[in-house]
């Protein structure tokens, strides 16, 4: 089909190694971003936090802990893991790393049909994810942010499960394709992230997550 994507809308040899290589690049961007304004130290460290992050998110997303009888399926709190970088470093390291955990799903799971439907499938659908840190200096800033964050995957995923359609996917019998869409990504995304937000609110898990927060912040 091409250098990048196979005939069966799969990478190639090509195609993995260069995804594997923007990953590399957007790392080495997100060190040497806080290299200008702070000690290499620090850098080591957000770099240390934010990739272990993205990689428990990668590792939870493959743990399906509910899966709906009409697709779509609940992760273990995959969701969470992938905020947490804008939450503790800010908006820009929260895009970046997003976009990082975006283009880390399209390597575990690519499926091309059109440019169109890889970036509404995996770089807008998680590089959102990291508008938590739109509220990273706020109070409650990981809830609020979780809240807005998993809004954002929604309204992603409506708009890929719109390109699916314009493709040929099927819609369920009497529904037009945008309610459906909306509905059908709901059911999943909606469900995990109330399971999520019950576990945020844990005052446990909150005061250990504030407490991960200040050790990534420390110099």
């Amino acid at each position: 089909m091409s250098l990048f994507v196979n005939a069966d809308g799969g990478l190639t040899t090509a195609g993995y190694a260069g995804c594997i290589a923007l990953i590399v690049i957007l790392t080495a961007v997100l060190y040497f971003s806080q290299k200008s304004k702070a000690s290499a130290h620090m850098s080591a460290k957000k770099i240390a936090f934010s990739s272990m992050c993205i990689a428990l998110a990668a590792v939870t997303s493959m743990i399906k802990v509910y899966e709906l009888p009409f697709g779509g399926s609940v992760t273990l709190c995959s969701m969470l893991f992938a905020v947490l970088p804008g939450w503790i470093y800010g908006l820009s390291t929260g895009l970046l790393c997003g976009l990082i955990y975006g283009i880390l799903q399209f390597v575990l799971g690519p499926y091309v049909m059109t440019p169109v439907q890889v970036l509404f499938d995996y770089i807008f659908a998680f590089m959102i994810l990291g508008v938590s840190g739109i509220f990273s200096k706020k109070k409650n800033g990981l809830l609020t942010g979780y809240i807005v964050a998993v809004i954002g995957r929604w309204i992603m995923a409506t708009i890929a499960g719109l390109v699916w359609v314009s493709l040929g996917s099927t819609v369920w019998d009497g529904w037009a394709p945008l309610p459906y869409s909306m509905v059908y990504n709901i059911s999943y995304i909606g469900l995990e992230a109330l399971f999520t937000i019950i576990i945020i609110c844990i005052p446990a898990v909150e005061k250990a997550l504030n407490r991960i927060k200040k050790q990534a912040l420390e110099n």
